[in-house]
Parts: C-alpha cells; structure tokens; sequence
C-alpha cells in the first residue's frame, strides 16, 4: 500500500484481514489529511459510501428471518409507489415510449439489482441519468418518503428480474425497512445492528466531537487514469457539508460513515463460530448468486465484469478472473466510491478491510493488490 501513496494515488490507506474471527493483520500508512500531514490512525473515520449497502440489506434480512416480509413477496405491498410498474421500450428515446411491465418487482430483485431501477450516477449521456439528474432523485435534502414518490412517477430501465443494474434500490430498501419495522431508518440500525455489534462510529452524521477524526477526501487529477500521480482535495463532496450536517436522506445505499474498527466487527458478525446477527442459513443466502442463469454484472463505461454475481447485498466471485487471486471462487465483497471495500471468503474462512478516502477507486489496482498479498500471506492460492 505504501508504494500507492509514494505514488500520490493515495493520501492514506488502511488495511486488517482476519482469519476466522482473529484479528491477524492490520496496518496504516500515509495521511488522514495530506495538507496538515495528518498520519492515518485506525481511529479515523472514512465515508463508506456502498459499504452502507450491506448494513441496509442485512436490516432487511432481518425482517425477514422475523417473518415481517419475504424475499419474493411484491415490494409494492409495502411501498404502493412501486405498483404497476412502465419499462422504457428497448432504444426508447422519450419517457412515454414504455410499456407494462410483465411483473412485479420484489423484494429479492431490490437486494440483487434486479428491480430495473437505475442511479444517475454512472451511465451518463442516457436518458435513465438525464431523468433521475432532473427529478432529482438522489437529492440528500429530502427524505426516502420523497423519494418515493418522486419514484413513483418514473419508468424503469428494463423488466424485473431480467438484467443486473446498479441502483437506488438499496435506498428504497432502506424506505421499506422504515414502513415495514415503523421506526426511521437510523433508529432501526442502531438498535438491531450497530449497537449489537458495538459498531460506535457508525453513523450518518459525524458528531461534532469526532470531526477531527474525519479523514480528507481526495480525486485523481486526471479522472480518466485512475493511475495518474497526484491528488486535489475535495471539500464540499457530494455536497457542502455532507457526513458532518444532518439532512433529510438518511441513504441506505450510501450514507454511513464509518472506522475499520467497526467494520471488523461488521466482518466478525459474518464469520463461524462466534455470535451472529443473522442465521447461519441468511448469511449463506446472502453469499450465494441471486442472479438469472446468463446475467452477471456490469458497469456502465467498463463492462461486464468477468467471473461476477451478485447475492443480497455484495457481489459473488463465481469464476476468478485475471486479475482476481486463483483462490478467490466464492468470494462475498463490494466497495464504496471512496475506495473503502470488503471481502469475505466462507471457503477459506477469511475477510479483508481496506479503507481509504479516494474518488472512483473501487476496484481499483490497490484493491486487488491488497487481496491478492493477503491469499499468498496466508498461503491460500
């Protein structure tokens, strides 16, 4: 890690592995913050951006195990805004050339991207990315119970259940935990995950006490090589005051802040032998493929991405690909904007945490460098 920061590709970065339950690695290297030359300490917190989408869909799953809803049941039951649903005809160049769609969606599809809801994030120059740009459907400033209903008015991309689209639907997720469990989405978290897990720099708003503990964030200078020396702050991203200033969205798919303390303990909570949130049975649904037979997943500007499902709430290694470790088949990850990012393998019993604060970097060469170091440290390959 120490050569990405030498390299100014990083500010900071850091990294813990354990086997099992056991802590076996952990370590930081570079800055917290380049311009003060703050060095990075494991008590620092980190936007975990997509990270969140584990915390909500095991908030789900929960529900779930208690009987409050199931996997395959009509997401439409419990949020009406979802109902009778119009999908954009294949080349559609206008919101109105749609038709019905020929099912609905549920809530298994909102936890695998499946649902046929977009983001307005990746795919731009589209008509889905003009639309949710222009509806403003990732405003931070409302709340998911707007959001819904500014969803409510929009035609989805394809048919449910028959493509793999990075989505919003973690966010409605979290607006259908707040409905089906009667409590705002922060309060349900606290106290069914984070307080059992002693997850206490978790949070979606940093309190004023902590904020010297925030980690900067950074961009590349050259947003079209992720390998270009140099790095500009970015002080007001996504938006003026985010992760210190409360606001309405308490996003399910990408609002947490968190340390790598915490999210050793998340990663405990997955591992044998040892208390769990969910039951053995969910957490081996959860790292299983979700997906129809011939769909993977795929990024807007990248591709396919080779060798991948996806389960209920991270991606699934079905086939190792160049540039995967040989020995990652089964593996159970997925990252955040900002280069925090998490694996699990059940086959090796091991889980990874890397946390840095860097624009556009999951799945990046650090990442897999990383993971990689880790299978040939512990002799898995």
């Amino acid at each position: 890690m120490q050569k990405y920061v030498d390299r100014e590709i990083l500010a900071g970065v850091s990294t813990a592995v354990l086997v099992g339950r056991e802590l076996v690695h952990q370590h930081c290297t570079g800055w917290a913050d380049r311009e003060s030359q703050t060095a990075v300490r494991d008590d620092h917190l980190f936007r975990v951006f997509s990270n969140t989408k584990l915390i909500t869909s095991m908030a789900v799953l929960l529900l779930m195990e208690e009987g409050k809803l199931e996997l395959d049941q009509p997401a439409e039951e419990f949020l009406p805004q979802l109902a009778q649903r119009q999908v954009l005809k294949p080349g559609a160049t206008s919101l109105d050339d749609t038709e019905p769609a020929h099912s609905k969606i549920t809530v298994r599809q909102l936890l695998n991207h499946t649902s046929g809801l977009s983001y307005g994030l990746l795919d731009h120059g589209t008509l889905m990315y003009k639309t949710y740009n222009e509806k403003r459907v990732l405003n931070a400033f409302t709340s998911l119970a707007d959001m819904m209903d500014v969803l409510a008015g929009l035609p989805l991309s394809f048919h449910p259940g028959t493509a793999w689209e990075y989505s919003i639907a973690t966010d409605v997720l979290a607006r259908l935990v707040e409905v089906v469990s009667g409590m705002s989405f922060d309060r349900f978290l606290q106290l069914r995950i984070l307080n059992p897990l002693a997850m206490h720099d978790t949070s979606f708003v940093v309190p004023e006490h902590k904020h010297d503990r925030l980690a900067s964030y950074y961009a590349g200078t050259d947003p079209q090589n992720i390998l270009q020396r140099g790095l500009r702050k970015l002080d007001k991203s996504p938006y003026p005051g985010a992760f210190v200033t409360p606001v309405a969205r308490l996003s399910g798919g990408g609002g947490l802040v968190s340390s790598i303390q915490d999210m050793l303990a998340l990663m405990r909570s997955f591992m044998p032998d040892g208390d769990t949130l969910l039951q053995a049975s969910t957490i081996r649904l959860m790292m299983q493929n979700q997906l129809p037979a011939g769909t993977g997943i795929a990024f807007p500007g990248v591709g396919a991405v080779p060798g991948k499902g996806f389960g209920l709430g991270g991606a699934v290694t079905l086939q190792p690909s160049s540039i995967d470790p040989p020995a990652a088949t089964g593996e159970f990850e997925w990252g955040g904007i900002a280069g925090t990012h998490w694996w699990i393998s059940p086959r090796h019993n091991i889980a990874g945490v890397l946390m840095t604060q860097r624009l556009m970097s999951f799945w990046h060469p650090f990442s897999f460098d990383f993971k990689r170091l880790t299978y040939e440290a512990l002799g898995k390959v």
